[in-house]
């Protein structure tokens, strides 16, 4: 262990009674020891000496008051691009609207039915066992439960920034 730590743990007092002996033993045999344990005991009486200063009892709730007087701006609105968010959303939108043509176009209105490219036939599939699935019933209830959730906090979200603008 270092001399440096077993000096302050010495006179800090946490030293335990074994180690506080070695260490009385040491002072008392060498001057390395003695030398270092003189410069620590003055450090630790200059700092006994020094009163360490005190806020005042409101401190915490005068800078709580005054960052509350700032009008802090969200972080958000200084990085994001509206133009680029907007270039996105319109690329998907297209994406969507294009390949919702392509099946449109796909479609062989003359007779009645879309060909069966993929050599399934939809017609033979039980879908009675999905809807009679007490997890697929959670799961579509969790589902429309937290779609719910998100409806909620977009209206709350936009009723927030139209109240801001409002009054601001």
């Amino acid at each position: 262990m270092d001399m440096e730590l077993q000096l302050w743990e010495y006179i800090d007092g946490f030293a335990d009674a074994g180690q506080r002996a070695r260490i009385e033993r040491l002072l008392a045999e060498q001057a390395e020891w003695r030398a270092k344990y003189e410069e620590l005991l003055q450090t630790h009486q200059l700092l006994s000496f020094t009163e360490l200063e005190q806020p005042s009892l409101r401190f915490t709730r005068n800078v709580m008051e005054a960052i509350a007087r700032e009008q802090i701006a969200p972080a958000s609105r200084q990085y994001i691009n509206n133009r680029i968010i907007w270039g996105i959303g319109i690329f998907f939108l297209t994406l969507i609207l294009g390949l919702l043509a392509y099946g449109i176009e796909q479609v062989d209105w003359a007779a009645g039915k879309t060909p069966n490219t993929m050599g399934i036939d939809f017609n033979k599939v039980d879908y009675s066992a999905l809807s009679d699935n007490q997890w697929m019933n959670a799961f579509l209830g969790l589902n429309i439960i937290l779609g719910l959730f998100l409806l909620d906090r977009a209206l709350s979200a936009r009723r927030e920034e139209q109240m801001r603008r409002l009054h601001p």
